[in-house]
């Protein structure tokens, strides 16, 4: 009997554990193991550092950058977390955050402005502690993008094994007027926070999934703009390839896709020939739920087995928009691209 009751309550704790996990689960339009892991935050970029993994979010509507450290992504609301820099008198708009490892510092990247959008520019701050949830981080300052026009937008760094260094984001390429385009940049770096070559344009919206700026509900921009943005570098698994995932579409409206660029990873990553785009996009939004995925991170488990597909789904609520983040498992092809 008591061998039996023994059973029971093993199993009965099993069942309260997988409970538990399965509670935070919510079904998306790209999978239904998604693991919802932040409510109503957004912009989530991680990296795996001594087995941790180092989450940026943007919060209070941009007003502030925070960082969460955990060994758990499913368990990030509970993560240790701090503010790594707010709003102030000289600097709002913090967009897009991102943290890096590079040469035993820590980088954050993120995107501002004072105020007016057409001010806005790639940020960096350094961290030269081992621990970035104790450490300070300094201002390096602003990232020149170009020198006539240096508007930026979602920045994200590739550091290939040879140790270059590439910078991307989304920009327009020249001042807005009646009309306005994001196309998406890369640069390669001297350091982490100077550019060492002029940007080059590696993807612009021309496909009809790329320039939707209009709602079924008649919500638009006051003029059309066509998009190209948060482009997220990585390496294939065998190292063979480079992919930049990217967001398409007005972030306002229900029609963001999510696009993919490819390069040989010893080809020169600045010359537009060697970049491969694909017609249609990776991802299509949820048009029934009235749901799309707007920006996405992979990032690797602890034992390198697995990558896990970190990205924020938006939804509207009460006609506002919300953005969740969410994590879960991905495959690779054999090509080396990513199966979101």
């Amino acid at each position: 009997m008591k061998k039996k009751y023994t059973l029971y309550l093993f199993i009965f704790v099993c069942a309260l554990a997988i409970l538990s996990c399965q509670s935070a689960k919510q079904p998306t339009p790209a999978s239904s193991d998604a693991v919802l892991v932040l409510p109503e935050l957004g912009y989530p970029q991680a990296m795996l550092h001594n087995g941790r993994y180092y989450l940026t979010i943007q919060a209070l509507g941009g007003r502030s950058v925070e960082l969460y450290a955990t060994t758990d992504l499913c368990q990030m609301e509970k993560a240790e977390h701090r503010v790594i820099i707010a709003e102030n008198d000289s600097l709002t708009h913090f967009w897009s955050p991102e943290i890096y490892r590079i040469d035993n510092r820590w980088y954050l990247y993120f995107e501002g402005d004072d105020g007016n959008t057409d001010n806005h520019h790639l940020y960096v701050m350094e961290c030269s502690d081992d621990d970035p949830m104790t450490g300070q981080f300094v201002t390096k300052g602003v990232i020149d993008t170009h020198a006539e026009w240096n508007y930026g937008i979602h920045p994200s760094l590739l550091q290939l094994p040879s140790g270059e260094l590439y910078l991307f984001w989304s920009g327009w390429p020249k001042r807005r007027n009646e009309t306005e385009t994001q196309c998406i940049y890369i640069a390669r770096m001297e350091n982490p926070w100077t550019t060492s070559s002029d940007r080059v344009m590696i993807s612009e919206p021309e496909y009809e999934w790329e320039r939707q700026w209009i709602n079924p509900d008649g919500n638009r921009s006051a003029y059309p703009i066509y998009v190209n943005e948060n482009p997220e570098a990585f390496l294939s698994p065998d190292g063979n390839h480079v992919v930049v995932l990217y967001s398409a579409s007005g972030i306002w409206t229900e029609y963001t896709a999510l696009g993919m660029l490819t390069a040989p990873a010893q080809a020169n990553l600045l010359d537009t020939a060697v970049w491969t785009k694909r017609q249609e996009p990776v991802m299509l939004p949820d048009t029934i739920n009235r749901t799309c995925i707007n920006n996405v991170y992979l990032v690797s488990t602890p034992d390198s087995q697995q990558t896990q597909l970190l990205y924020e789904l938006k939804r509207r609520e009460n006609g506002n928009i919300i953005r969740d983040t969410y994590v879960r498992p991905i495959r690779w092809t054999p090509e080396g691209e990513p199966m979101p």
